[in-house]
């Protein structure tokens, strides 16, 4: 029973740490919001040097307000400009994510306002010197104290803390959403990023969200289509921009997460085989130590199907055992690892069932051979042996 023990315990535990990741990493695409499209600056080139991704700055504010008003389905546009900054107050101090933001990057992040008041046109109008801080870093600055209405210096220039956002977590690619504080954008352009000559409205980012009726692949291309016209670009010219979907990209993980799990679940399943091989020698031995008895059982009227049935049975409950006790030992090793590991565990009962079936049926597969052997002795030569 060892080997089916070890193989259901396995499989148990392997398919609950794979089910976890999957629930995990499902959760992180639904932290950066449904149907989000990510558009970022291209290469560029500069003589003979070409530059990376990034090194064309030619989005812009003006960008996000054409494909917002130009791409069906789309439902919002945000620009945003980020930096990392160190935020000050009093004697603690920080360095975290600086995002200035329209107030339509709230809706495109579904990301809510928990505490104090949301970012607004006006606060971007009027260049405001508000920001809405993340839980870390509202927990670096703060602790336990209430931030509302605080002043902070981000830079040596004060702000007033208007809002506290709704926790995260960990994104995709293991970044901490949380540690970020937010601005309104021409806030962040004329105290921290500065204005460019070429591009005054130039913008780091652009996070669209798209209506659930509208096809990814369809808005991306539109929004590729539009920008190459905003551009001006030719025919052989290096994309002057990115456009990606976040949920592609997160669900090629999730992919090879699950491939990953099953590989490991079948390399588990070998030690299934491996037991179910020590129950068909054990059941061999069984049959030449009960010569005898099966003999006897014969002489007296039991039929051959009775013999065989019964040396099944016995392969089978011996499988079976071992599957429910393998099964027992499994959710608690799984148990035991998400909590030593923090790991997310999940039980998929279906999978436990599932595997002890295929351990009983593993009992009767290698069961079977020593079955018909026991079924097919003669009565009197079994009554002979010794």
């Amino acid at each position: 029973m060892l080997g089916i023990i070890i193989g259901v315990a396995a499989v148990v535990v392997m398919i609950a740490i794979g089910v976890g990741a999957r629930e995990r990493i499902a959760a992180q695409i639904r932290s950066l919001g449904a149907n989000l499209i990510s558009i970022s600056p291209g290469s560029a080139k500069m003589g003979s040097v070409r530059l990376g991704a990034g090194g064309a700055p030619r989005l812009s504010e003006e960008d996000a307000a054409a494909i917002g008003m130009e791409i069906p389905g789309v439902v919002v546009a945000a620009p945003l400009l980020h930096a990392r900054e160190q935020f000050t107050i009093g004697s603690a101090n920080w360095q975290g994510v600086l995002r200035g933001v329209t107030p339509g990057y709230f809706s495109a992040r579904e990301w809510r306002v928990t505490a104090g008041q949301e970012m607004t046109p006006e606060d971007n109008n009027r260049v405001a010197n508000v920001v809405l801080l993340g839980t870390t870093m509202r927990q670096k600055l703060f602790g336990k104290a209430d931030p509302l209405g605080a002043a902070i210096r981000i830079r040596e220039v004060p702000f007033t803390v208007i809002g506290l956002l709704e926790r995260k977590g960990q994104s995709v690619w293991g970044d901490d959403q949380d540690d970020i504080a937010l601005v309104p954008l021409r806030t962040a352009r004329r105290q921290f990023i500065g204005t460019s000559r070429a591009n005054p409205t130039f913008v780091h980012n652009i996070t669209v969200k798209f209506a659930d009726w509208a096809s990814a692949e369809a808005t991306m291309a539109a929004i590729r289509d539009l920008l190459w016209q905003r551009h001006r670009l030719r025919t052989g010219q290096e994309d002057s921009f990115i456009v990606s979907n976040l949920a592609e990209a997160a669900n090629v993980e999730g992919s090879t997460t699950r491939v990953v799990s099953l590989l490991l679940s079948a390399v588990a399943s070998i030690s299934l085989v491996v037991g179910g091989i020590g129950i068909m020698n054990i059941m061999l031995v069984t049959v030449t130590e009960r010569v005898r008895e099966i003999g006897l059982r014969l002489a007296v009227g039991a039929r051959r199907r009775d013999i065989l049935a019964q040396f099944l049975v016995e392969a089978a409950t011996l499988a079976l055992l071992g599957g429910i006790l393998g099964a027992a030992i499994g959710i608690a090793a799984a148990i035991a690892v998400g909590s030593i590991a923090q790991w997310p565990v999940i039980i998929d009962l279906s999978a436990v069932l599932l595997a002890v079936g295929f351990a009983a049926a593993v009992g009767v597969f290698f069961g079977y051979y020593p079955a018909r052997k026991a079924a097919s002795l003669q009565p009197i030569e079994a009554l002979r042996a010794e």
